[in-house]
């Protein structure tokens, strides 16, 4: 079977990217876009921007990890994953999960099974930004921190995923 792979880590907000050659034996396209959403902290004020940080070489293993582990199970024919670093403001996407497999429901499950995995397993951090203040989103702090702690930053060889 010919199979495409695309894991990128991106320094800008990502978009969709139409697969050039769809094999012919994809019957089912599933595409998850994650946008940052337009949000009010009633003690924050309004959310400005997300910014991500990453262990990009780890980041990079883990996720080509992931859509192998997502080619053997569920058959997919493509595998696209690329996901942002940086700022996203609100409206734009910071991860793109597309996966072309033979039927629809393996590809639904795939697209789930990326982005669930992608966020419990990759070492990327998110950094929510307000009007007034920014906090780590739960789950991102790195090691040794709280969530929320200003002073917080992951640092390189920190593996605590968001």
């Amino acid at each position: 079977m010919n199979m495409m792979i695309d894991v990128q880590l991106l320094n800008r907000p990502v978009r969709y990217v139409a697969i050039e050659s769809l094999p012919t034996a994809s019957g089912g396209e599933c595409v998850f876009l994650g946008r940052t959403r337009q949000e009010t902290d009633r003690s924050r004020g309004r959310l400005m921007r997300l910014s991500y940080e990453a262990y990009g070489s780890m980041a990079e293993v883990v996720l080509r990890d992931l859509a192998d582990a997502a080619t053997q199970r569920f058959g997919c024919s493509v595998v696209r994953i690329h996901h942002a670093v940086g700022e996203v403001p609100p409206g734009e996407a910071s991860v793109l999960v597309q996966v072309a497999c033979g039927h629809r429901s393996e590809a639904f499950e795939a697209c789930r099974f990326l982005i669930d995995q992608l966020k419990a397993r990759a070492p990327i951090w998110k950094r929510e930004e307000w009007e007034d203040g920014a906090t780590w989103a739960p789950g991102t702090a790195g090691p040794g921190t709280a969530v929320g702690d200003q002073a917080a930053r992951p640092r390189e060889g920190s593996c605590t995923p968001r």
